[in-house]
């Protein structure tokens, strides 16, 4: 029976994982352990930080419409609460937005809620 040789398989493998650290600095570019090691973390972190940013936005929205809520002369939980007793169903993102971009409407929604 023939040898079996690995050498095609594994250059390829190799190149493919040096390839993608391409950028990083040191060693992390130009060793495959190194490279291969830091392409897993890098991985894990952006993994890990996709569901991380969706809490990050949420507490910004929170943040915005709670700035924007106290200078109506309300607190963000009293609004919330207001909100939801109106049954005025805005999700936090438009929310923000809208104390962003639109003060005049999301004193309105303000008004509503305090009522």
């Amino acid at each position: 029976m023939s040898k079996v040789k690995h050498a095609v398989a594994t250059k390829r493998r190799r190149k493919r994982v040096l390839n993608a650290a391409e950028g990083q600095w040191g060693g992390r570019h130009r060793f495959y352990r190194r490279a291969k090691e830091s392409l897993q973390k890098g991985m894990w972190y952006s993994y890990r930080d996709r569901k991380a940013k969706k809490g990050d936005f949420r507490t910004l929205w929170i943040a915005r419409i709670n700035a924007a809520c106290r200078e109506h002369g309300i607190s963000y939980s009293k609004f919330i609460q207001g909100m939801k007793k109106a049954k005025i169903v805005l999700d936090r993102k438009v929310l923000a937005e809208l104390a962003v971009s639109d003060i005049k409407a999301f004193g309105k929604i303000v008004e509503m809620a305090k009522a």
